[in-house]
């Protein structure tokens, strides 16, 4: 039975719906596991929006045979849909995490750091597409053998908070029937809590056995700002170990930030048990390899208010409804005579009154009702989607006039343009960063998601008089006078 809600949905499961939703669409879940079927991971990968830093006879050459051999199989078993689907977010929208380098795997080597296959994500400035990329770690002070480094990436080293090497299930498509017991699926659901501290135990002796220590004390981040000391105990080593909070104070801080860290996959209840346990989504939304993990722990769906599925472009036009639909892929006003339109549409040039059929259309190709879906498909990357829903209100031959449809289209191609800077190497920090009215700044601070200073290249500086890049960062008067500048309207949503 669905839990009935006092208030209101909570903001982070009305976050995770939308995800769920728009960030990983069938399409790409179709796409990537056709290509993952026939062996293809790296047609898998570019399917899901994962780029390849990885060149397994450049690997084969500095590390040998064996540890390719063991990487090659991690890759083929790899799920890069599965993978998008558990990444880490973050609040309000739901995007990826920015900057982050999560380790997928460890192969060790003889007296040496372990390598590691990490999957990292763009800084938030250069996150356009919402792309990740596949790597192979090395140890701090190495670079990537075979492949472009990419030292301007704010965080290389691989997160000890976001790691899923102990996690094989939320990617490794061959171990995803693990998720049922890994996610505790059969306890009874903490509604009030988004910890899943009934399983800190067992995850923390696996954590603890992963680093070769002995059951001991670990952390938990409860926050920015909070963060649990707990210890592993048992009488020996055929008891099941129980868990005890060490008093604050207790170990002086830099012992404490010494310690492991459980893993945030490990901390949180997986969102998509609560999704289901509260009837938010059903199971047939879910990725398939989640569904079946997870077949048989859903509710009923929370009731709400069902979309009449009655047609929008039906307008009260002189005391008529006339009809709005696409013909020869353009909106258009099928109940007027062309040339009658041609004629309201001279007199709208010269600044008379248009007929209540031409505002509608104007209305639908600026602000249509559509548009939140084409944002939120926009901000996860999914052009395609976005353009498909376009092109289905307006027709794939419209001409996109300014208005709140436009700016979000071209914002996204402006986002596109600073993730393939970033890729490339030519700008390692944001734009805008290291500016302070219009003036160079050297080492200027990073917007959110920068990497920490532009060195002495100036490749992240701007020059006084310079036209800043209208991006999501760009205050919202400067972004409305940009938008207002006059610019050229031949762009169409095909």
């Amino acid at each position: 039975m669905a839990p009935h809600f006092a208030n209101e949905i909570p903001p982070h499961l009305l976050m995770w719906r939308r995800v769920r939703e728009y960030a990983v669409p069938p399409s790409m879940i179709e796409n990537s596991t056709a290509r993952r079927a026939v062996g293809d991971w790296a047609g898998a990968c570019a399917a899901a929006r994962v780029h390849v830093d990885l060149d397994l006879r450049a690997v084969r050459r500095r590390h040998g045979t064996p540890v390719v051999t063991l990487l090659r199989e991690d890759l083929r078993r790899l799920a890069p849909d599965l993978l998008r689907w558990h990444m880490p977010r973050i609040a309000p929208d739901g995007r990826l995490r920015p900057g982050l380098t999560l380790s997928l795997a460890r192969y060790g080597r003889a007296g040496g750091t372990p390598l590691h296959l990490v999957v990292r994500t763009p800084p938030a400035w250069a996150d356009g597409g919402q792309w990740m990329s596949l790597a192979l770690w090395e140890g701090s002070g190495n670079g990537t053998p075979g492949h472009r480094p990419h030292g301007h990436h704010p965080h290389p080293h691989p997160e000890r908070r976001f790691r899923l090497d102990l996690h094989r299930h939320l990617w490794d498509a061959g171990r995803s029937n693990e998720l049922t017991a890994r996610c505790g699926a059969g306890k009874a659901p903490p509604y009030d809590s988004p910890w899943a501290d009934g399983s800190w135990a067992v995850e923390a002796e696996l954590l603890l056995r992963a680093e070769r220590l002995p059951r001991g004390a670990f952390t938990v981040r409860l926050g920015a700002r909070r963060r649990a000391v707990l210890e592993l105990v048992a009488p020996d080593d055929s008891h099941v170990p129980t868990l005890r909070a060490l008093p604050e104070g207790m170990l002086p801080p830099q012992e404490v930030a010494a310690l492991p860290v459980l893993p945030e996959a490990a901390a949180r209840v997986l969102p998509d048990l609560e999704l289901l346990r509260t009837g938010l989504i059903p199971p047939e939304r879910l990725h398939p390899l989640v569904a079946a993990a997870l077949a048989g722990y859903g509710s009923a769906p929370v009731g709400g208010p069902v979309p009449e599925p009655g047609d929008p472009h039906r307008v009260e036009c002189r005391g008529e409804t006339h009809r709005i639909a696409l013909r020869d892929g353009v909106l258009t006003a099928v109940d007027h005579d062309p040339a009658q339109l041609r004629r309201e549409e001279l007199l709208v040039a010269l600044g008379g009154p248009p007929l209540p059929c031409l505002r509608a259309i104007d209305s639908v190709h600026r602000d249509p009702e559509a548009l939140p879906a084409v944002r939120e498909r926009l901000r996860h990357g999914d052009v395609t989607g976005a353009l498909a829903v376009v092109e289905g209100l307006l027709g794939p031959g419209a001409v996109l006039r300014d208005g709140p449809l436009r700016e979000e289209l071209e914002q996204a191609a402006a986002r596109h343009v600073d993730h393939g800077l970033f890729r490339s190497g030519l700008v390692a920090v944001h734009p805008a960063a290291g500016t302070a009215g219009g003036a160079d700044v050297p080492g200027g601070a990073d917007l959110p998601g920068g990497s920490g200073g532009a060195g002495g290249s100036g490749a992240g500086r701007m020059k006084a008089g310079h036209r800043p890049r209208l991006d999501r960062f760009t205050p919202l008067p400067l972004r409305s006078k940009l938008i207002g500048r006059s610019r050229p309207r031949t762009s169409q949503a095909s």
